[in-house]
């Protein structure tokens, strides 16, 4: 009976030592896949130049819902970012382009600028466009107003967007440091200057 209970205990010993093996490797195991980390609003695609304005609505809209990128070409995802806007707010252009397209996509108004310079294009939906397709636009410039329905918010909002080709990208990278940040602007003494 001892001998059982020997054996018992080097079988069960070794499977313990292999389970805190196992649970070690757990630990210290990598706890996403390696890949592009996801873009926060502070932070921007390197590969996305940051020649935005402006905001598409209001001075500093509050995002709803953030850049979510699919991980597979169909799979789920957030292919832009929703920004809070009452119905009839003027949408701008972030940046200057040409507008290449203003109209309905599935009953929704849409209006996309293709930037100056670059092989981007945004878009902003639901909007009642005021430009018409080739019209060029100037950062800031109005080229719509919300629309009081059609949006995928719970509350009123406009989705935008950024592509370039085919690939979606954050359209918050567009935006440069200063109109990303959300805290007050600060005066730093100078030093070393008479007082006058």
């Amino acid at each position: 009976m001892r001998d059982g209970l020997r054996m018992r205990a080097k079988r069960y010993g070794r499977c313990g030592t292999w389970l805190a093996l196992g649970f070690l490797l757990l630990l210290t195991a990598p706890t996403h896949p390696p890949g592009p980390p996801f873009l926060t609003p502070t932070a921007t695609d390197t590969s996305v130049p940051a020649i935005g304005r402006a905001w598409p609505v209001g001075a500093r809209p509050t995002v709803l819902r953030g850049w979510e990128p699919p991980a597979t070409v169909y799979g789920r995802g957030h292919r832009g970012v929703d920004l809070a806007a009452p119905p009839g707010s003027p949408v701008r252009a972030v940046a200057a382009g040409r507008v290449s397209f203003a109209g309905r996509v599935a009953g929704k108004g849409a209006v996309s600028v293709e930037l100056t310079g670059t092989d981007l294009r945004t878009t902003y939906e639901p909007v009642t466009a005021s430009v018409e397709k080739g019209a060029e636009v100037a950062a800031g410039e109005v080229v719509g107003t919300v629309e009081p329905t059609g949006s995928h918010c719970t509350s009123t909002c406009v989705h935008w967007g950024l592509r370039r080709g085919e690939a979606y990208l954050d359209p918050l990278s567009l935006l440069p440091p200063w109109l990303l940040h959300r805290g007050p602007s600060r005066l730093l003494p100078v030093l070393g200057v008479p007082l006058p």
